[in-house]
């Protein structure tokens, strides 16, 4: 039987399924970044292909191609959702909207925010809990502690004012410090309300014994934390503590006396070591007063680490490091906190930390000079200057401790 293709023909047909066969995918996000030198907010399209981890962005203003499809091993997929800052080649981009319909059904069809809200009583099992979170597969996108007034405290359970628990419950909650985050992932509220348990520490004993109120809740208000229940819910409760309009929401814990900085750096937040590094913290007797998350722009990272600049080889890598991803900045409390808590840090080498030090932070979670787990306050005097208000001009999205 002939065949009814001609060989062009078939030759075409080839060439077609090997197309659709091979054709990869690609990621397509509208992002912003700021251009200091101009003072101007500059647009790009980032596209992202995972098969090879490669990069390409579009300059949206001039109609052209700003950087040729290049392989840049910083970036991954999970690091693509609506809301996050990603570092491509010290341009830290904010994804501000997905670039296609694909990949919005791609990427997110199932993706969601939620509230978590951390209450007073288990406070000081955050490490335990972040844990939890990340073993999960949720990201932390924003994380504050703060403690709320009476009325702030109200406000927020304002659907409950009437019933019998209302005045218990808002006393407790305006009773000692929370932590506030806003958790992204797949189906994120099902998953940290699942985490968390049934609302009745007692009854989640019996269900759910691995859940977080099985392990540390005491009673219905005393049950470790709380979980927005609907969509809405989550976009008023996560507006309540980190508002996109002007203001800052509840402010943060910071204390300002015998205190020293933390910062837990992007590469140890991405690899979800947070968790262990505030456990180990806690472990060896540190208070940890305040803590926020925060992103930091190129600039302001020179400026952060000026002292560095001409000091130690690895600044520039330090900079890029410091501005890559979200970091999470500790105020340490305590008597004489910038010197024990340097010493508990480490060398700034891990690897020399391993050897003098293991039980050190920089030994037990750092990889590199650069990518050393934290920074720490250097000199005693400036203990209170990384915490206080000087922070105020490093931050790039909400002030950290004023």
């Amino acid at each position: 039987m002939r065949n009814k293709f001609s060989f062009a023909e078939r030759s075409l047909i080839s060439k077609l399924y090997l197309f659709i066969y091979f054709q990869e995918d690609r990621f397509a996000f509208l992002t912003e970044w700021y251009d200091p030198t101009s003072a101007l907010l500059r647009r790009y399209q980032l596209f992202y292909y995972p098969r090879d981890g490669s990069v390409e962005m579009f300059d949206v203003k001039n109609q052209r191609i700003f950087l040729r499809r290049t392989r840049y091993d910083d970036i991954h997929q999970e690091d693509l959702f609506i809301g996050n800052r990603v570092n491509v080649f010290s341009r830290q981009l904010h994804l501000i909207d997905y670039g296609d319909q694909y990949t919005a059904n791609k990427l997110g069809s199932k993706k969601e925010r939620t509230l978590a809200l951390i209450k007073p009583d288990v406070v000081t099992k955050i490490g335990d809990i972040l844990e939890l979170i990340y073993s999960s597969n949720l990201i932390v996108t924003k994380a504050k502690m703060t403690k709320l007034t009476w009325s702030q405290a109200a406000d927020f359970y304002a659907e409950h004012q009437g019933k019998p628990f209302f005045n218990n419950l808002v006393q407790f909650m305006s009773s000692g410090p929370v932590v506030a985050m806003e958790l992204m992932g797949d189906e994120a509220m099902s998953i940290w309300r699942g985490l968390l348990g049934t609302s009745d520490p007692a009854v989640a004993r019996r269900e759910a014994p691995q859940s977080v109120r099985a392990q540390f809740g005491t009673d219905g208000i005393k049950n470790v934390g709380h979980g927005s229940d609907s969509p809405a819910a989550a976009a008023r409760e996560t507006e309540f503590f980190f508002p996109s309009t002007i203001g800052h929401g509840p402010s943060n814990t910071a204390v300002f006396t015998d205190c020293t900085c933390c910062i837990i750096k992007p590469h140890a937040i991405s690899e979800g070591l947070a968790g262990k590094i505030l456990n180990s913290i806690s472990a060896a007797g540190f208070e940890i007063s305040a803590l926020q998350m925060f992103n930091m722009d190129r600039v302001n990272a020179e400026e952060f680490y000026e002292v560095y600049n001409g000091i130690v080889t690895e600044y520039p890598n330090m900079v890029t490091e410091l501005c890559s991803g979200p970091c999470m900045a500790l105020e340490i409390h305590g008597t004489d906190a910038p010197k024990t808590f340097r010493e508990f840090c480490g060398p700034a080498d891990p690897e020399i930390a391993r050897h003098l030090r293991p039980t050190t932070l920089r030994a037990l979670y750092g990889k590199d000079k650069v990518k050393n787990a934290v920074h720490c306050t250097d000199l005693p005097e400036d203990g209170v200057l990384e915490v206080g208000g000087t922070w105020t001009p490093y931050i790039a999205t909400t002030p950290i401790m004023c």
